[in-house]
């Protein structure tokens, strides 16, 4: 019998769809795989069988009675911890919500539950999604499937290992700075961050309010495009959320057809700090995409070096106010209540030091510090001036390109503990991601091979205009399959470290 956990989502729900398998099998032979290798790579913080094999069989059901099914009804996913789920602990990857179980669902989490996709549980994070590496998790750090002494990246590390371990077909993830596209890029998988307000932020548990996005991770470009459908549109329960067409992107990947598209590499993304390896592959799918028939030109972004630098004044202070809620008052941990007679001010205290680690800390009193009166215009004021130059620079380019290319990260995946005494260092893994979360459009990282020196995954990030999703499934299709014909596929093949 064919192995399922090696399937595509796309390959998964055909199966199910025709009753060859059933939704329940599919279910367990995921839950097995997890049992038999998470507990090296640590992609899951809760794995919920009951609830996963109670959903699949409720696919299976639906099958026999003959209704029409979703796209993806009983195909297995995992649930990034920063998305609510009813009844089910979400975390954060943060001391301070453990033992919280959400009384409402994610508008995300909904649409899967709808669409008879099959939640299996919830995946492990940087704390608050504070992190480019999973090891800034209270709840220990996730390895990555190729190398299990080096990291997944961050903050979704643990989605993206869950699906390069083929734990599961697909993944949620979020990004603020590159949290999809990071991962995605050092573990050989896809990676989406839609345009900002074109997927729900409902039940997301916010870091950056004007920067998070909920988005997909896959093996395939066509399984992201899948999920990345049925998770996008419209929501009114959310104030950012776009009311407009979702673009056809499974349309998109299935055609993978770039002859007559201009295609920009980014000028300032890229050189001094990138990986030979990284540079060698990235080089290598540019002279593939001519080869195809797009037009690749140079494009220069002048704010782009200038991005890092306001991203990390802005996503602490967006978070310092959003966690502001977490004081132990209302839900989550509460510590040093039974220490005498406290004030609530002391609780609240001891709560917040207790709950919050080191990361998480530093980003919140950074906030505090930009936001404060005499510092407010010198700070939070001058980076949102960098942000409106970025989202310039853009508009600029894509009036010359249909997208832009760059690496996804500077380097591959790096060693566990190598980066977590230097926040500096830490911080540039994001380098190149972080300019699309600025101004708000979409951007993908897909697989272009492994870098020489160390046999690791590189990912190569499509950029394209707000709205404009579809152009990335088209680019990264098109990538993917020149790719599969010309080497075989890296993420098609078991992870060597499992």
């Amino acid at each position: 019998m064919t192995d399922l956990t090696r399937l595509t989502a796309a390959e998964t729900a055909t199966v199910v769809a025709s009753g060859e398998v059933s939704a329940v099998e599919v279910a367990q032979a995921h839950l097995d795989r997890i049992g038999a290798v998470d507990d090296r790579v640590h992609a899951f913080l809760h794995v919920d069988s009951d609830g996963a094999l109670a959903q699949a069989a409720a696919v299976d059901s639906a099958r026999a009675a003959g209704e029409q099914l979703s796209p993806l009804a009983g195909v297995p996913l995992a649930l990034k911890d920063v998305m609510t789920q009813k009844g089910i602990p979400t975390t954060c990857g943060s001391r301070i919500l453990e033992g919280w179980r959400p009384p409402y669902d994610a508008t995300v989490t909904a649409r899967l539950k709808a669409a008879g996709v099959v939640i299996l549980g919830k995946t492990n994070m940087d704390e608050f999604a504070m992190g480019s590496s999973t090891e800034h998790s209270a709840y220990g750090a996730t390895h990555n499937p190729w190398d299990l002494d080096r990291i997944p990246g961050g903050s979704g590390g643990g989605s993206a290992a869950a699906v390069a371990a083929f734990e599961a077909p697909l993944a949620i993830g979020t990004d603020t700075g590159g949290s999809i596209r990071q991962p995605a890029a050092v573990t050989g998988t896809v990676g989406v961050k839609p345009t900002y307000g074109g997927v729900s932020r409902y039940g997301l548990v916010a870091l950056a309010s004007s920067l998070d996005q909920a988005g997909p991770c896959a093996r395939t470009v066509l399984d992201a495009a899948l999920l990345h459908a049925t998770i996008a549109g419209h929501d009114p329960l959310d104030s950012t959320s776009l009311d407009q067409p979702v673009p056809d992107v499974v349309a998109a990947a299935l055609r993978a057809d770039v002859k007559g598209l201009k295609v920009g590499i980014v000028k300032e993304l890229g050189g001094e700090g990138y990986q030979a390896g990284v540079r060698q592959r990235f080089d290598e799918a540019v002279a593939l995409l001519t080869e195809l028939g797009a037009d690749v030109v140079e494009v220069s972004a002048p704010s782009f070096p200038y991005a890092l630098a306001a991203y990390y004044v802005i996503l602490p202070s967006e978070c310092s106010s959003n966690l502001a809620k977490f004081d132990g008052m209302r839900f989550g941990l509460r510590v040093g209540e039974d220490d005498g007679d406290p004030s609530v001010e002391q609780v609240m205290a001891r709560t917040r030091a207790a709950g919050f680690g080191a990361e998480a800390t530093r980003r919140i009193m950074l906030g505090t510090y930009a936001l404060s009166a005499g510092y407010y215009d010198a700070y939070y004021g001058q980076a949102q001036k960098v942000r409106t130059l970025v989202q310039r620079d853009f508009a600029a380019a894509f009036e010359k390109v249909d997208v832009l290319i760059s690496p996804t990260a500077p380097t591959t995946a790096f060693r566990l503990g190598e980066k977590l005494d230097d926040p500096l260092a830490m911080y540039l893994n994001d380098v190149a991601t972080i300019p699309v979360n600025l101004a708000g459009t979409p951007g993908m990282s897909v697989p272009v091979g492994l870098a020489p020196e160390d046999g690791l995954p590189v990912g190569l990030q499509v950029m394209a205009p707000a709205m404009a999703d579809d152009r990335l499934y088209n680019v990264g299709a098109a990538l993917e399959r020149a790719l599969l014909d010309r080497w075989g596929h890296p993420i098609l093949e078991e992870a060597p470290a499992l």
